[in-house]
């Protein structure tokens, strides 16, 4: 089993290293996807372990014509291109973790910020899981293994049990499914082991 390091707790947490550890052996870019204000941007802000990239704008009125904000009333800000942090885990694995915009206008951008993806992690509001379906639909078309986190706000449904959340999105039964809290590092970092854990068991050449 994949684990994170105390130090990566730590700098997860607020560290402000730049340099790759020595102990760098295996290098991993994985996508954080999901639909428009699931909280990707929050999650990588969480881990990782440089001061993380984001590409942040301002919502306008113009943007409120074509971006769906049901269930997302008191979002201010969208990303308008990628998140992008860093974290290492015990074993020498380093994962780059690239958040993609969630709205359907910069579609365009998929293709590129997918390049080279290993898995995906698909974070999922249990409030709009409708919202999530093109998402998903995009990971599969690109093969891409993933795993889904449900992030927990605090007005989510709890009546749900896990296999009637697995079958609304249609998973197959080999598919991590967890919940996160996306502000929490601990958290954050557990579910990006399960999707670590997930490439280790379907891709070991590449992750051994």
């Amino acid at each position: 089993m994949v684990s994170a390091t105390s130090s990566t707790v730590d700098a997860a947490a607020g560290g402000d290293g730049i340099h790759l550890p020595d102990t760098a052996r295996d290098l991993v870019k994985i996508l954080v996807t999901g639909p428009f204000g699931v909280g990707k941007t929050t999650l990588i802000g969480s881990v990782s372990e440089i001061r993380p990239l984001h590409t942040e704008e301002q919502l306008t009125e113009a943007s409120a014509q074509v971006d769906d904000l049901a269930g997302v009333r008191d979002k201010s800000t969208t990303t308008v291109a990628i998140d992008f942090g860093r974290i290492s885990l015990a074993g020498g694995i380093v994962l780059y973790l690239f958040g993609t915009p969630g709205q359907e206008r910069f579609r365009p951008l998929w293709d590129d910020i997918a390049y080279g993806a290993l898995g995906a992690l698909v974070l999922v509001d249990a409030r709009r899981i409708d919202a999530s379906f093109d998402v998903l639909g995009l990971v599969e078309e690109t093969g891409l293994p993933y795993a889904v986190a449900f992030n927990t706000f605090p007005d989510a449904p709890r009546h749900h049990t896990p296999e009637q959340l697995r079958a609304a999105l249609d998973l197959e039964p080999a598919t991590p499914m967890v919940t996160c809290d996306a502000r929490e590092p601990n958290s954050s970092i557990d579910a990006l082991l399960a999707l670590v854990q997930h490439l280790i068991d379907h891709r070991p050449a590449e992750l051994r």
